[in-house]
């Protein structure tokens, strides 16, 4: 029988303190309150001060309620019934069916044993030409999608959920407006991705502490589907939101502030969700693509800064596209001489040209005249950003390097392309 105490030492907000021994960090604990049962996790121990992060807030809690401990860390229900529900960020259904638990599996474990991992070999096909071709996802790959906020960075999410050759999704939102949690849920559902897919959501009006909880508990079931053999894309959205849930509860606790108030630990907290990305030697996999929102266009904020040294690349949201020059894949050289073997070719000398078109805008723009290189590499630029760029552009890989191909055809001579001739003789299109 756990201890109950009916002591709480002061409320700040919805942190709570409570004298109480035998207490482990992220234990939860019940508090009765005269509305209820809240739910609240322990986040700072002090000797025998326990402070506790109330799910609800502090609103509501008096000095003399009871806090029962649960002698538990949060858990989530893992089965295959998962799949097509929606819940929040205590586990608990936000869909209104009913609620799950069997087989509880704890949130928030240790990354995998690197004996257990393989090195990263495979292609997840989105086709969106941009990724597929020239930043190519590899399975248990982790990445960030660096955007400012107006991006259609959430229809971005969306449209890799209904596309990608995955087994199962994972979606996890932290801070959505309810527009745009409809937006996900609403698509998913048209496009008959949802029956696939489990989605944890925090909205703007939902506790702060739920937010920190949204990635814990999308990476617990996607390594237990994973260990199911299955390959498993978590999408995040949007881990900004996630650090200033951090920063708030910092600042709440009256922690000694870091880099714009963020917590001293802001690396670590972002790596040990980052580093759950898996392929297992023996197993499935887990694959991370996560929204990280850069306030001001500023890649140097802490947030995407950190982020930076631990992923491998991002992919850069600007304008409506990802950007060519800002955007990298570190991983993509392991599966591009996989695919067909004019990919690599076709992608370097693509990507060189759109660069030389580039140039020559400005030169256009600061009234320079065009020759007739010019004028071709102008050309070139327009339907590169129509037919590649272009996000509503959705088509296989082999369809987006043939298409590649006719851009490239339509506009230079074979030998401007600086193509190796043994490429251009199998796949420059037929007169």
């Amino acid at each position: 029988m756990n201890k109950v105490y009916s002591k709480i030492e002061s409320i700040n907000g919805s942190v709570i303190t409570v004298r109480a021994k035998g207490v482990k960090l992220n234990e939860l604990a019940e508090i009765q309150t005269r509305f209820g049962v809240s739910l609240a996790e322990v986040n700072k121990i002090d000797g025998d001060v326990v402070s506790l992060q109330v799910f609800a807030g502090g609103r509501g809690v008096a000095t003399n309620d009871q806090i029962r401990f649960l002698g538990n860390e949060m858990k989530v229900s893992f089965s295959d019934n998962l799949l097509g529900r929606i819940f929040n960020g205590s586990a608990e259904p936000r869909d209104h069916g009913p609620a799950l638990a069997e087989n509880l599996v704890e949130i928030g474990g240790p990354s995998v044993n690197p004996s257990k991992r393989i090195t990263p070999n495979r292609m997840i096909r989105t086709g969106i030409p941009m990724i597929d071709i020239f930043n190519t996802l590899v399975v248990s790959q982790k990445l960030p999608i660096f955007s400012i906020s107006g991006e259609p960075y959430n229809q971005l999410l969306a449209r890799i959920a209904m596309q990608a050759e995955v087994d199962v999704i994972v979606l996890g939102g932290m801070g959505l407006k309810y527009d745009d949690y409809l937006f996900f849920k609403n698509t998913l559902e048209e496009g008959g991705a949802l029956s696939k897919t489990v989605m944890f959501i925090h909205t703007a009006a939902d506790p702060t502490v739920e937010c920190m909880k949204i990635p814990d508990l999308s990476l617990a079931v996607a390594e237990q589907f994973a260990l199911q053999g299955k390959d498993v894309l978590v999408l995040l959205t949007d881990m900004t939101n996630f650090a200033d849930s951090m920063k708030e509860i910092a600042i709440t606790q009256e922690q000694v502030p870091s880099n714009r108030g963020y917590p001293g630990d802001l690396y670590s907290q972002l790596a040990s969700r980052y580093e759950k990305a898996v392929d297992f030697s023996d197993s499935g996999s887990v694959t991370i693509l996560a929204v990280t929102t850069m306030p001001g266009d500023d890649v140097t904020h802490p947030v995407p800064d950190n982020t930076g040294y631990i992923t491998e690349g991002q992919f850069y949201l600007k304008g409506g596209h990802i950007e060519p020059f800002g955007s990298l894949s570190r991983l993509k050289q392991n599966v591009n001489n996989k695919t067909r073997k004019d990919h690599r070719a076709l992608m370097d000398n693509m990507i060189r040209l759109y660069s030389q078109y580039r140039d020559t805008l400005e030169k256009k723009s600061m009234g320079f005249a065009m020759s007739e290189w010019d004028a071709k590499l102008l050309k070139y630029g327009e339907l590169f950003e129509k037919q590649m760029m272009d996000l509503s552009v959705n088509i296989p890989l082999e369809e987006a390097l043939d298409n590649g191909w006719k851009i490239l055809a339509s506009c230079f001579e074979k030998q401007e392309t600086g193509l190796k001739t043994e490429l251009i003789e199998q796949f420059w299109p037929k007169a």
